[in-house]
């Protein structure tokens, strides 16, 4: 009882961490969390949500991270996903992050967030850069002018986060009324001032929403403010008064309100910047100055991003080699041995089934693994962000927005999440060009397939097989973009506006936080989705139209083609005749469209084959040629059903019919101009 009655009296606090992207987001949040924290979905949405917990002096924090943003406004789906967790969900604290190296930027989202009524601590990240850069930043007077906890930290070193723990705490326990209140001029604060009063006759509205952040919303034309208060029984009259009060303003400054207000802000920000930030030195030509010269040049940028991947896949496939050798022989010997002794369809059904279909595609787990930490490690350091700045002249030229890129490089870890951010693009026409290309960039799922078929047809180039297959992946992305824009979706491209974040010393935990979590999902994927699809495959392969065929069937041909695989592989054969590919590797594209991984495994089982001859069975199915034919219709025909629904979900079914429709053709077409002209120029052999 005791025991219990201590549990109640611990206090909990929630606490959201808010910032600009690149100021170190989640480095603090894995400092914070010790990198223990658990991922989600935000509600009625599918951006990824992180979550963690802490315990300090005694007090629980459930500390959530929230995604980068830079204002809090209603247009991209992020912004409204922090403001509507700050004002809806009210936590205790909200930590906003701030580069101390660019502070005039940084400090818009942190008088937002005062504005709105948040209880905010300021962590100041980044101090050792701004000094680096030739900044002082005086902190204490920030604070004092600001009106809120300031805490000066260096996030990749772990200094200040103690302190800002501590500050976390005293904040949730004893708030204090912050200053930072932008002043906007007499006329504009009259009708706020207005406004707010007609706001807080409504009790409730007023209880859950400071009056004066929405009068200001309000005034803006805020459409998602304007929504929440239609559910006051006052709406008519306050949205009335707001209109009136904008149309009377307009007037008088003779501009947008908007963009007036906005405008105030960021005089209030530079006079905070002026007076709290001073010039020890004359800015030094910094080591990022240097590299950035040399990764971002206008001629030299693109091939240092293409060798910067070409090295990723070159040092991914030599470094994992041994250890995929070692899980290949765990499945394909010792494993699958033992299972065989197992009597009748108990032992098949391990032993050729799970084993052989699932073992093929984990004996690439040590490739995806070391590919994702390169990955992160670029991440980390900085670089990934110039890689998208060196091809954004390149997207203009082909009609596209610079908004593009980031759900197209995210599409190479997987296409759902690269498909989902395109939310973050406001002009309609170019999310869904951008959502409908993402498909063709070569996601880590098309990898196994790419591995077995470059190791069994081209293993003295492997690593330039695959790697061209993710060039070629970006190529058509590009070119079905360009045709998009400029036949479905007519009108000019949004602008692209980037901040390129500092390079920083890479931490190892948040390298290996980061590889785990995208190799989680690969690994979640191997024991339900491809489980499920490697078993149907062994099914289907030992029944056919005249019934039970035993598992024989599966080593035998003759019997196999009588199997409702083989009637199913030798229908696709027929269509894909001019590409020369046999029944077997027809049907295995049949099952490639539940999960593309399932290719590698179904082709394992109905070979007849383990791990380790899965090579050897390969290489006498196809050509050069043909291989690589199959490896580039693997590539961009149909998407993963997964991809498919999230294309229904974000743009509706007859989008996501036209892009299995169409990837379908441009795959076949692409296979068979490669067997043509292959075979034209004497390379059919």
């Amino acid at each position: 009882m005791e025991r219990r009655a201590l549990q109640l009296a611990v206090k909990k606090f929630k606490v959201a961490i808010a910032g600009n992207p690149n100021v170190g987001k989640s480095t603090l949040f894995n400092r914070l969390t010790g990198g223990r924290a658990w991922v989600g979905n935000w509600p009625g949405v599918t951006v990824e949500k992180k979550v963690g917990r802490i315990r300090v002096d005694g007090r629980y924090l459930e500390i959530v991270d929230l995604p980068g943003i830079y204002g809090l406004t209603a247009y991209g789906v992020d912004e409204l996903i922090a403001r509507n967790f700050i004002v809806e969900e009210n936590p205790d604290v909200v930590v906003n992050i701030a580069n101390a190296a660019n502070l005039e930027r940084n400090l818009y989202l942190t008088v937002s967030l005062i504005e709105m009524d948040a209880n905010v601590v300021v962590c100041l990240n980044m101090v050792d850069l701004a000094t680096d850069q030739g900044y002082k930043v005086n902190s204490e007077k920030l604070s004092q002018m600001l009106g809120v906890p300031l805490i000066p930290t260096v996030a990749v070193e772990g200094r200040g986060i103690e302190e800002l723990k501590k500050a976390v705490v005293k904040a949730a326990e004893r708030r204090e009324k912050p200053a930072g209140l932008v002043n906007y001029g007499s006329k504009v604060e009259g009708e706020i001032g207005r406004l707010s009063e007609v706001v807080e006759k409504d009790l409730e509205l007023a209880r859950k929403y400071n009056s004066r952040w929405v009068a200001i919303k309000l005034l803006e034309g805020d459409s998602d403010v304007e929504d929440k208060i239609k559910l006051s029984p006052l709406s008519r009259e306050i949205l009335d008064q707001a209109a009136e009060a904008r149309e009377k303003l307009e007037s008088s400054l003779g501009r947008d309100l908007e963009g007036f207000i906005v405008e105030k802000r960021y005089e209030f920000v530079s006079q905070l910047v002026e007076e709290c930030v001073g010039v020890l030195v004359r800015k030094p030509i910094t080591l990022t100055d240097m590299v950035d010269y040399v990764v971002t040049h206008k001629v030299f940028g693109i091939p240092i991003m293409l060798t910067a991947l070409y090295m990723a896949f070159k040092f991914a496939f030599d470094v994992a080699a041994p250890l995929c050798d070692l899980i290949d022989w765990f499945f394909g010997c010792l494993l699958y041995d033992l299972a065989a002794t197992l009597p009748g369809l108990a032992g098949s059904l391990l032993a050729d089934g799970i084993i052989t279909g699932v073992g093929s595609i984990l004996i690439f787990v040590p490739n995806l693994a070391f590919i994702f930490l390169f990955l992160a490690l670029l991440e980390d350091v900085g670089y990934m962000a110039r890689a998208a700045f060196v091809v954004d002249k390149i997207m203009h030229k082909l009609h596209l927005t610079g908004k593009s890129l980031l759900p197209l490089i995210l599409g190479f870890g997987c296409n759902l999440p690269g498909i989902i951010s395109t939310r973050a693009i406001e002009d309609e026409n170019d999310r869904k060009t951008t959502a409908l290309a993402c498909p063709l960039i070569s996601c880590s799922a098309r990898l196994p397939v790419y591995l077995v078929i470059a190791g069994a047809l081209f293993s003295a180039y492997v690593t330039g097989v695959v790697w061209s297959m993710y060039i070629l992946g970006v190529i058509f992305a590009l070119i079905m973009a360009t045709l998009f824009r400029k036949l479905l979706f007519k009108g000019p491209s949004s602008g692209f506006i980037m901040e390129l974040p500092p390079y920083m010393r890479p931490m190892l935990k948040n390298i290996g936080i980061k590889t785990w979590e995208r190799l989680k999902r690969f690994l979640f994927k191997a024991g339900t989705v491809i489980f499920i699809g490697v078993v149907a495959v062994w099914l289907l392969s030992i029944t056919g139209p005249g019934g039970y065929l035993g598992v024989e069937a599966l080593g035998e041909a003759t019997l196999l083609e009588q199997s409702w695989i083989g009637v199913i592989g030798h229908g696709l054969e027929k269509i894909f005749t001019p590409m020369g590919w046999g029944w077997q590797a027809s049907a295995a594209l049949f099952f490639g469209f539940i999960a593309k991984e399932i290719v590698v495994g179904a082709m394992a089982v109905l070979f007849g084959v383990s791990e380790e001859g899965l090579i050897g069975a390969v290489s006498g199915a196809f050509t050069p040629l043909t291989a690589y034919a199959y490896m580039a219709f693997v590539l961009l025909y149909l998407p993963c059903l997964a991809t498919l629904a999230i294309i229904r979900g974000e743009l509706g079914l007859k989008y996501a019919l036209f892009t299995a429709v169409y990837e379908f053709i441009l795959a076949y077409f692409v296979a068979f101009l490669i067997v043509g002209i292959g075979t034209l120029v004497g390379l059919g052999g």
